[in-house]
């Protein structure tokens, strides 16, 4: 007699248990006997039959002990079995095609693969935009990719609340008004964060706009100058301001911010008001102290046959030298929320999901280091395709690039994605930011990078013992062609590979994989109520045209600024997205900022990528 002791494991989300008749198995251990001995176990056939009520059911793993199973053999399954559905379960240890000598499960590799690609199969979106998974809402995924209970509670309760509440307030705000800059305090939240409290106290400080470049919710514009901007042209009676920008570059501590991707792009119209949209530069120097100050600001390109753009300096009227930076504080916003969140995360995220899902097996090693990145992925892309930038969405309601102009800027940003771009160690050596200290993102970039990568490196050696193998691996190569030829739309002509030849190529391409789901997509995401839960750091729309004079009154900025409807939404928006989420672990907090003084740098240390939410 051969006795087998097996134990099946329910999901511990809401409703992942069911009340058909796999309801005998939830976190029991049986004990079976049986005439034969079984030899070494491959697969577990497991099958819920429908009853009365057809209920889902979320099952984890199955681990089976017995004859021949070596001690505990582990099933994993992580999936809904739905209906009357059977489904294969594989012993969990990892298996290339190469290495399956017997073909034990060659049948099962090519059943799941065919399977996969008829339920994910690539969608269309914008034209010329990266793909995402084919379904117009969440009930188009499948079963799988879809929030579990617990995430979708807390999603539809936290948003019921945000529009309650804007319902609520929002109303009354149609006859408040914005009289001093102060009065945004209305919309500022109540369970604000310690960094959103200082950027308030400081946000018309040089030194923290400068710093916000480096390690604010967007620091991915910044990059050391090698030569002064073609488009920064200085007019006469600028020649001490030339000096100074040609000095800092000759010492290698002259810096830009361009937002040139922004030039052309049709602003908004809300409520029947236009909205406006600038394409700034900014050129800033370092400090021997670290800290980043700015030193000019050109709100618009030069024009042919216009005069040269205005340039503001940090010697102007003060409210002038304020509404130059504002309105850079909403260039950078719109480039923050498109470019770098919602392309480089979020849709970036979905095509290796995609293609991963369409690609690999699920016994392949390299599925297996990869899958646990892309939860909720598809989801919440389908949720900010049809809300956020949708038409009628936030950005149409809101924001001064809405209305189509977002969608440019997607389609902009999409043809200058680079390989480069999504590997820390390239993209900061590009943007001259290796040898920062003061950029914390950096720092924090490299050290994630250099632990994903060396583990990555480990797992690869496991089970790639040459490049040889890496190179003869035919569901590898047909995963990266995925990536590259049709998630990315023939991205080989920007540095992403068609396919892979060497160990060393593969450990990279999956840890770019990896940081951008991970690391990279917090570095944009964790920091948004921090930096723009006060609306005139980081306001979502302007509602004048940019300043043709320095004679700036108060007055002035806050007929720019955002109303106190749209700032009220935007606030609420951004403390929807940035709230405590039930399936988030909480690291330490890395402590609070002293206190700073005018022009000096808060040195606590904090990038987006150490926000203690992450």
């Amino acid at each position: 007699m051969g006795k087998y002791t097996i134990c099946v494991v329910t999901g511990d989300s809401l409703l992942a248990s069911s009340s058909n008749l796999v309801q005998l198995w939830l976190k029991t251990v049986l004990e079976t006997e049986v005439p034969l001995h079984l030899g070494r176990l491959l697969m577990v056939r497991l099958c819920k039959h429908k009853g009365l009520l057809d209920d889902d059911w979320f099952c984890k793993w199955i681990t089976v002990q017995g004859p021949g199973t070596q001690g505990e053999a582990l099933f994993p399954c992580y999936s809904w079995v739905q209906c009357n559905e059977t489904i294969s379960l594989p012993e969990g240890t990892a298996l290339k095609i190469r290495d399956d000598t017997q073909s034990l499960f060659k049948e099962y590799r090519e059943q799941e693969i065919e399977h996969r690609r008829r339920v994910y199969r690539w969608g269309s979106w914008k034209e010329g935009l990266i793909l995402p998974i084919a379904g117009r809402t969440q009930w188009d995924l499948p079963r799988n990719q879809r929030f579990m209970e617990d995430k979708d509670l807390d999603f539809a309760l936290s948003l019921a609340k945000v529009l309650k509440e804007f319902a609520i307030k929002g109303t009354l705000d149609f006859v408040s008004h914005v009289r001093k800059l102060e009065d945004y305090k209305k919309v500022f939240p109540c369970g604000k964060t310690a960094l959103a409290g200082r950027v308030r106290e400081s946000w018309k400080e040089d030194a923290l706009f400068g710093y916000q470049f480096l390690n604010g919710a967007n620091p991915m514009l910044l990059r050391r100058s090698k030569s002064l901007p073609a488009r920064l042209v200085l007019p006469p009676g600028m020649e001490d301001l030339q000096t100074q920008l040609e000095k800092e570059l000759e010492a290698g501590s002259l810096f830009e911010a361009d937002f040139s991707l922004l030039d052309g792009v049709k602003p908004n119209i809300i409520i029947f008001k236009q909205q406006y949209v600038t394409a700034p530069l900014v050129m800033l120097k370092l400090q021997p102290d670290g800290r980043l100050l700015p030193m000019v600001i050109q709100l618009q390109p030069p024009r042919h046959g216009c005069p040269p753009p205005l340039l503001f300096l940090p010697s102007d009227p003060p409210m002038a030298w304020l509404l130059a930076k504002t309105w850079v504080r909403s260039s950078d916003f719109q480039l923050h929320q498109l470019q770098s969140h919602l392309l480089r995360g979020h849709l970036m995220a979905e095509v290796i999901a995609v293609a991963t899902l369409r690609s690999l097996p699920s016994l392949h090693p390299i599925y297996k280091l990869l899958v646990p990145h892309f939860r909720y992925t598809m989801e919440i892309n389908i949720l900010a395709r049809n809300n956020l930038v949708s038409e009628w969405g936030i950005f149409d309601l809101i924001v001064s690039t809405g209305s189509g102009g977002h969608v440019d800027i997607l389609q902009r940003a999409t043809a200058g994605l680079t390989y480069r771009s999504f590997c820390p160690p390239d993209d900061l050596a590009d943007r001259g930011l290796l040898d920062v200290k003061a950029s914390l993102y950096a720092q924090d970039a490299l050290r994630l990078w250099g632990i994903i990568l060396r583990y990555v490196e480990r797992m690869v050696e496991l089970f790639y013992k040459s490049d040889t193998d890496v190179q003869s691996d035919p569901e590898l190569q047909t995963w990266c062609r995925e990536v590259t030829e049709i998630g990315l739309l023939g991205a080989q002509d920007r540095g992403f590979p068609v396919s892979l030849a060497s160990r060393a190529q593969l450990c990279r391409f999956v840890a770019m994989c990896i940081f951008t789901c991970t690391g990279q997509h917090a570095s944009t995401h964790l920091g948004q109520l921090d930096w723009y839960a006060w609306i005139p750091n980081g306001p979502c729309t302007m509602r004048k045209p940019p300043p043709t004079s320095k004679d700036v009154t108060e007055r002035d900025i806050i007929d720019s600024l955002p109303c106190l409807q749209q700032a009220r939404m935007q606030m609420k928006i951004t403390k929807f997205l940035g709230r405590r989420q039930p399936v988030m672990v909480r690291r330490a907090d890395p402590g609070p900022w002293p206190e700073s003084g005018e022009g000096s740098l808060p040195k606590g240390q904090h990038s987006c990528l150490r926000d203690p939410k992450a």
